[in-house]
């Protein structure tokens, strides 16, 4: 699933590795989100029909309810395609204040990285990978925007939204390099990241997520 871009303001809007234990889920049927020892397992392509396929705005109330529970909890294990980049950003901080490692075990896109690079030692399991494209924001969701918030940001025309979505593009992107460098990302390979249309994956191999800095043994 690709993330797609929303700058930060319309973030506000739309807010609206293993032992074999027993796992312990949030709510009934939750396979997506479970301890299992001292690991939280955020596993968003599992789970029923009622269960959400991407990392939505509930999941951060349900990742601070588990890690409150689950004082032990010293790992964070994902599989994920991606889904809100305003509750990746939130639940990365919960994890950072955590102090949590992360682990990819199987796939970790989009904005499931960002969740990944809140972690003190960040690993990934043989065979699994990580994979970054740009950020989009769709035609449907921009005229939608725009209709309900036009007379409130006193945008008269398209021409001024159009004018306000150029610079809050920058601001975004500027938070998203800055996140990366000080989760200490090479700077070069932060950019890097940006090459890839939203449609498509690159995922970079495991020796240059290690020489990026991106995989770490080691906490800072």
């Amino acid at each position: 699933m690709t993330t797609r871009f929303r700058p930060a303001s319309v973030l506000s809007f739309l807010c609206l590795v293993g032992m074999a234990l027993p796992a312990v889920a949030l709510d009934p049927g939750g396979e997506r989100l479970r301890v299992a020892g001292e690991t939280l397992i955020f596993d968003t392509e599992v789970g029923g029909e009622d269960q959400p396929g991407e990392i939505v705005v509930e999941d951060i109330d349900r990742v601070r309810a588990l890690l409150q529970a689950h004082p032990d909890v010293s790992m964070l294990r994902l599989n994920s395609s991606g889904g809100s980049i305003y509750a990746s950003s939130e639940i990365a901080w919960i994890i950072a204040d955590y102090g949590l490692d992360t682990q990819v075990d199987g796939e970790c896109v989009s904005a499931c990285v960002d969740i990944f690079l809140a972690g003190a030692r960040r690993q990934m399991t043989l065979g699994s990978k990580i994979g970054f494209h740009r950020r989009s924001w769709s035609p449907g969701a921009v005229e939608s925007y725009y209709d309900d918030l036009r007379q409130s940001r006193g945008w008269d025309t398209p021409f001024v939204f159009g004018s306000w979505i150029y610079e809050d593009t920058q601001r975004e992107m500027y938070e998203y390099l800055r996140y990366m460098l000080r989760r200490g990302v090479e700077a070069e390979f932060a950019i890097e990241t940006l090459q890839v249309d939203s449609g498509d994956e690159w995922y970079p191999s495991r020796l240059r997520l290690i020489a990026a800095g991106v995989l770490r043994e080691e906490a800072p």
